[in-house]
């Protein structure tokens, strides 16, 4: 069937203005939307104020002199300092949620304009190839005069140059609508995420409490008790470290120097978001002037942390094993731990911790949360202890303990594997 010239140059040029028009949005849900997000925002901002301020007053109490009264703080600054925590979490699922209801209207809206133009294409390309069914001759005597076929033919040039940039911004549009698939995918997984973080925190809230209906059971809220429950405490601990130290220097584990990677910046990453450090490792002044660890130094390196920071794995690496001291020997050791294998030769632990967010075989990734930091075993207030060793000169072992009385499980190791974690940070 032969197309009337007239009626198809009208087709061209409603094509050309199709392709230059916009497509209806749903603006006002998204506009909606936008505000909602700026208002989340804000609140995160304020959020994220009040966790800093809870975070500085727990480092501060955590200085403090012990006393039954200061450590109660300590605890109540934490349980604080949580519930901020979960606030922002909530607030960050609530904005995950709003960004992706946002992204869906945005990914419905490209997916109509992509369908709608696909179909305009389509159907001018149909057009031509029905005027392209009749002769040049036919084409040229269809018209009444030469200027009515050159309006003809600079409306085909035009409808060309419509044609490739509508092709071109289809070309966009679908680039466009896989990156807001994308962005929608991560904030979904972020939103789950979050939620595990939040029952974690949830945990974390109920062992504070633990905690203290504990401290003011044992110590029936007398200042007394509370001093002599921290003298067999720290007594405990110094028998228990002597008791190990003994063990671990008759080791005599084969340690292939060449195994260790050579000592630079970057080899490990920080384990905690936020770098302060309160210890560094060897003869540290805490450790000469208390006697602390038997004269022999510290063993790895502390950083400042309040109850409940996240601690991240320091490389990629397996899980060899998790594990809590404090079941047989309370408050004389790591308390609860988790120690990493890395395949560059080193192994890192992460001690003291409040909750282990891994287990035995499990493979990280740089960055991955081991665990959040606390105050179990023997520490003198809520911090991060960072051991690295030589990997082959560790092992996690089960030993009788003269000392506790019982079967503790910890990473165990020669001497000459303890190495300064700030040579590979």
């Amino acid at each position: 069937m032969r197309v009337k010239k007239k009626s198809f140059a009208l087709f061209l040029l409603s094509a050309l203005i199709f392709f230059g028009g916009a497509i209806k949005s749903d603006a006002a849900p998204i506009d909606e939307l936008k505000a909602k997000i700026e208002e989340r925002n804000k609140q995160k901002r304020e959020i994220a104020k009040e966790i800093a301020e809870y975070e500085e007053k727990a480092i501060e109490a955590g200085k403090s002199a012990k006393t039954l009264q200061g450590t109660i703080n300590e605890l109540n600054i934490a349980k604080k300092k949580i519930e901020a925590d979960i606030k922002a979490n909530e607030n960050k699922i609530n904005l995950a949620d709003l960004s992706i209801k946002k992204l869906g209207i945005e990914i419905a809206d490209t997916q109509r304009k992509i369908k709608t133009n696909d179909e305009v294409v389509s159907s001018a390309f149909r057009k031509i190839n029905e005027a392209e069914g009749t002769s040049f001759i036919e084409n040229i005597l269809a018209y009444d005069n030469v200027s009515a076929l050159w309006d003809e033919v600079e409306t085909l040039l035009r409808f060309q140059i419509g044609v490739k940039k509508n092709i071109d911004g289809l070309k966009i549009l679908k680039k466009e609508i896989q990156n807001k698939k994308n962005e929608k995918e991560k904030n979904k997984r972020e939103m789950l995420n979050t939620k595990s973080e939040l029952n974690d925190q949830n945990d974390l809230i109920r062992f504070n409490k633990e905690d203290k209906d504990q401290l003011l059971s044992v110590t029936k809220n007398k200042e007394a008790n509370y001093k002599k429950i921290l003298a067999e405490k720290k007594a405990l601990s110094e028998a228990f470290a002597k008791e190990l130290l003994k063990f671990e220097s008759e080791l005599k584990l084969a340690i292939d120097p060449k195994s260790i990677p050579s000592v630079g910046a970057g080899v490990l990453f920080w384990p905690l978001d936020k770098i302060f450090i309160t210890q560094y490792f060897g003869d540290t002044d805490f450790a000469m002037k208390t006697n602390a660890y038997n004269g022999k130094g510290h063993n790895g390196v502390d950083f400042q942390a309040a109850p409940g920071t996240r601690v991240k794995a320091a490389l990629d690496g397996i899980v060899m094993g998790t594990g809590d001291t404090d079941k047989v020997c309370k408050g004389a050791s790591f308390g609860k731990w988790a120690l990493l294998k890395h395949n560059n030769g080193l192994s890192t632990l992460y001690a003291h911790l409040s909750l282990i967010k891994v287990s035995e075989g499990q493979t990280v990734k740089t960055g991955d949360i081991v665990g959040y930091s606390g105050n179990t075993g023997y520490s003198t207030g809520p911090h991060l202890h960072f051991t690295v060793y030589a990997t082959q000169g560790v092992q996690i072992m089960d030993r009788q303990s003269a000392v506790c009385g019982g079967i503790y499980h910890m990473p165990i190791a020669d001497l000459r594997a303890y190495l300064n974690p700030m040579l590979y940070l």
